[in-house]
């Protein structure tokens, strides 16, 4: 658990990064602004994972999945956030999948290189 309230606040180079990307080029914002926003988001997410908690309780679950965050936007009355939410956890996860296979595939190349180069010293 945090300790004090600033250690539940999102990182600020974090929340400037996404703050720049969701709005026009040359807009200036105010570190000010950026900690506002921090803060809001940090609350927002806690609500969300209380409500979620909350779901995942009423459902016999220690383990909150996605399928509780996602009713728990609902529940919150931030139902316009769903499908948002969804098509960009889709997009995560096909990335994350993505990632994962070209890792492996690395690795089986790496390996294959490696088991030519012992073949050769044999030789």
């Amino acid at each position: 658990m945090a300790e004090k309230l600033e250690d539940l606040n999102l990182p600020l180079s974090v929340v400037a990064r996404l703050v720049k990307e969701g709005l026009p080029d040359g807009v200036i914002v105010s570190k000010e602004a950026k900690t506002a926003v921090a803060r809001a988001a940090s609350v927002f997410v806690l609500y969300i994972t209380s409500t979620a908690n909350t779901i995942a309780m009423r459902n016999k679950r220690k383990t909150i999945n996605s399928d509780d965050v996602f009713q728990a936007v609902i529940d919150t009355e931030y139902q316009w956030l769903q499908e948002p939410l969804k098509e960009s956890f889709e997009d995560f996860k096909k990335l994350q999948r993505q990632k994962k296979e070209s890792a492996a595939r690395k690795r089986m190349s790496k390996d294959r290189r490696t088991e030519y180069d012992d073949e050769d010293e044999d030789s």
